[in-house]
């Protein structure tokens, strides 16, 4: 583990009471952990803008009584193996599921597999939750 390094922050009195209030409704112990988890966030945002190997989830919302929209989806993750680490199928209701896309990959990659299945009609919703390998955090 690195050596620790302490360094001064000057802010605006306004913008750090906003802030102390965000660490306490997010339950934080300190400044200096909320201040790492928003320094990793933006180290992991420019991993994804960059192109570097990353993990992450797609999920999706569907009506699974839709005419070969589960074929359609699971064609195209037989189209990435190389992709998808794993997948979870959950039964909502009678009518909608949850399918959670686990993936690693260059994150180019994993964004078009991502586009190509919330673009599938009959999709209602699908979001990608961008993260890292975790290899050059710290």
């Amino acid at each position: 583990m690195d050596k620790i390094v302490r360094f001064g922050v000057s802010l605006e009195k306004g913008l750090l009471g906003k802030f102390d209030a965000l660490l306490e409704e997010r339950g934080y112990s300190s400044r200096s952990e909320a201040l790492r988890d928003l320094i990793r966030q933006s180290l992991i945002e420019k991993e994804w803008r960059e192109g570097a190997e990353v993990a992450g989830a797609v999920t999706l919302i569907y009506d699974h009584n839709r005419k070969d929209l589960v074929g359609r989806i699971t064609d195209i993750q037989h189209d990435c193996p190389h992709l998808i680490i794993s997948t979870q199928h959950i039964h909502l209701d009678h009518d909608h599921c949850l399918e959670i896309i686990a993936v690693r990959g260059g994150s180019e990659e994993v964004r078009r597999l991502a586009d190509s299945l919330r673009s599938i009609k009959g999709v209602k919703h699908g979001t990608i939750n961008m993260s890292s390998t975790g290899k050059d955090l710290e």
